[in-house]
């Protein structure tokens, strides 16, 4: 007698939500593995950081944590591929041309509170990407963020600054981008209404720079 589709149906349904389950499983321990590497590399740096101090603020065994991965480094990489990606979306939004009679203000501010937000809800991205000893691979990746942001800065300053010559607005940039990330570890190194002014100081600094070489623009000041 043939065997009733529904009793096949019954048993093979089990063996493929088995591995359904272990796999989003295995996606919890991994998030979990990453998010005490990032508490850890912020508070002692990647250099001075261990798979043990991971694995015990991880709560978990170092054996449990080489499960899934063999070092410290892969741990960074995978953390940093994360952050990477979710900041490329960030900057997608955050440096787009603006309308030329967008106020220099409210240009310079919508940029500065979203790459704020991203940084200060993720302190490691700043730990791993412009510490001293970017892990391995990274450095190829973080130089290739580097330039895709002074790229998209450069767009939103050509909008902001009709006319300049393009040595003129590749500068800028690099000016603009270095007094940010200054601004940034003091950010960072605060909190509360301390952090919230160091915020406003680097929209005003990045405003007073730019101000004059905006020209006479709608908007302007």
């Amino acid at each position: 007698m043939p065997d009733n589709p529904q009793t096949q149906q019954e048993q093979e349904q089990p063996q493929k939500e088995q591995p359904r389950r272990r796999q989003a499983r295995g996606e919890r321990r991994i998030a979990q593995l990453l998010e005490a590497a990032a508490q850890v590399f912020c508070t002692t740096g990647y250099t001075a950081a261990s798979t043990n101090a991971i694995a015990r603020e991880a709560g978990v065994s170092p054996g449990t944590l080489y499960q899934f991965f063999p070092n410290k480094e892969a741990i960074a990489i995978e953390l940093g591929d994360r952050l990477i990606h979710e900041m490329r979306e960030t900057y997608g939004t955050a440096l787009a041309p603006v309308a030329p009679a967008t106020p220099l203000e409210e240009a310079i501010g919508a940029a500065v509170d979203r790459f704020m937000a991203f940084n200060t809800e993720h302190p490691v991205f700043f730990a791993l990407m412009h510490g001293a000893d970017v892990p391995g691979r990274m450095t190829e990746a973080h130089d290739q963020l580097h330039a895709t942001l002074i790229g998209r800065i450069e767009g939103l300053l050509a909008s902001l600054m009709p006319g300049a010559a393009p040595a003129d607005i590749t500068r800028t940039a690099h000016v603009r981008f270095g007094i940010y990330k200054s601004g940034l570890e003091l950010v960072l190194a605060s909190e509360g209404a301390e952090r919230t002014a160091y915020v406003q100081e680097v929209k005003d600094v990045l405003v007073r720079y730019l101000d004059p070489l905006t020209g006479d623009r709608p908007g302007r000041r």
